[in-house]
């Protein structure tokens, strides 16, 4: 029996994939008969049903105390491009996102050279108190892990303080690539695997559900890859609380990885299809059109997707990496995207709790 064929046999079944499997999977250049078996998993899942919600990204800043190689965010200070938003503009940007229907605020940014461990808490008090119903997910792992460090407590503390001022939910991102020799290469100054792993960990058990991601197509290796995943699924094992597994793939413009090639659709599709093979405990992967544009964010509903993320607004850590996707894109067209897949489009809430929409066309 072929080794695709075991696999498809555990599938089948409902067994969990191995390492083993993870690298075949990713040593396979049949991609057909790899998103035929992620498309398996995620319709047992799912059903028909793709998922999209009504967002609103708010960045703070691009000032950040980290230099990481792959990222083109980042500004020091009186660099051009540079930038900071006022409590005032981040309450501006809140109440818009709420006025246009919004129920997430995605908050994520760099970390201030100067800005104090209040300024922190200010921003999601100014957010709740503009926008009081919408949810709050913001500061992923790594954002957590400085602001525990320069408030001297735990993380524990830490993120109760942040629920105490309005946090919903976590984030994703931060992650990168989990195996450290290979997580050095692209962010040897910023919080390591395990302290990632420990924030979200920390968080679980307290309650705050988050979201999870791979940063791929740099320098990692098909093991990183698979050793990434596998380590998220023991995550979850041990502490419950992934809403969703984003893959996102990397732009290498504007970074100190230029020379690399970005990342093409045959690797998107293959890697959120294998995700979804690998993640047999986190219910949803999603496809960031934001990075993948929304051509393969499409097609990825066939190949282990079952969510295509929101409405957006204002991304800009990926647009400055050179991204050409668009910075909003409107329910009515995410609808009509997601209809031409032939799935079915439904409204969700952050933590995927409630269906906000009938799939009767709004």
């Amino acid at each position: 029996m072929s080794r695709l064929k075991e696999i498809e046999v555990k599938v089948g079944r409902s067994e969990r994939l191995s390492f083993e499997d993870g690298m075949a999977l990713f040593e396979s250049n049949d991609l057909l008969r790899i998103g035929r078996m992620a498309n398996i998993v995620r319709e047992r899942l799912h059903g028909n049903v793709t998922y999209y919600n009504i967002n609103r990204h708010i960045n703070p800043t691009n000032y950040c105390v980290y230099n990481c190689a792959f990222c083109a965010f980042k500004k020091n200070p009186g660099e051009e491009g540079g930038y900071e938003f006022t409590l005032d503009q981040i309450a501006e940007r809140a109440a818009g996102a709420a006025a246009q229907g919004a129920t997430e605020l995605h908050i994520v940014g760099g970390l201030h050279h100067k800005w104090k461990y209040p300024k922190y808490l200010e921003i999601i008090r100014v957010c709740r108190q503009a926008a009081p119903a919408i949810h709050i997910k913001a500061y992923t792992g790594v954002e957590i892990d400085f602001l525990s460090r320069i408030s001297h407590q735990s993380i524990q503390k830490t993120l109760k303080d942040l629920v105490e001022a309005g946090l919903g939910s976590l984030p994703g991102g931060g992650a990168e690539i989990l195996p450290e020799e290979t997580r050095k290469l692209i962010c040897d100054k910023k919080s390591d695997a395990q302290k990632w792993l420990e924030v979200h960990r920390i968080a679980h058990r307290m309650g705050i559900k988050s979201n999870c991601t791979m940063l791929y197509g740099h320098v990692e290796s098909n093991e990183d890859k698979v050793r990434h995943l596998i380590q998220l699924r023991e995550l979850e094992n041990e502490a419950p609380g992934f809403n969703c597994f984003i893959p996102l793939a990397f732009h290498p413009d504007h970074t100190q990885l230029s020379h690399i090639r970005k990342s093409d659709g045959f690797t998107d599709l293959k890697t959120l299809a294998i995700s979804r093979l690998m993640l047999d405990n986190i219910l949803n992967v999603k496809a960031y059109w934001i990075m993948l544009g929304l051509k393969i964010a499409q097609v990825a509903q066939h190949y282990g997707a079952n969510d295509i993320d929101g409405t957006v607004v204002e991304e800009k850590i990926y647009h400055m990496a050179g991204a050409d996707t668009p910075q909003e894109v409107s329910v009515a067209h995410l609808r009509d995207l997601i209809r031409e897949t032939g799935r079915d489009p439904l409204e969700r809430d952050t933590l995927y709790q409630t269906a906000l929409a009938s799939l009767i066309s709004r």
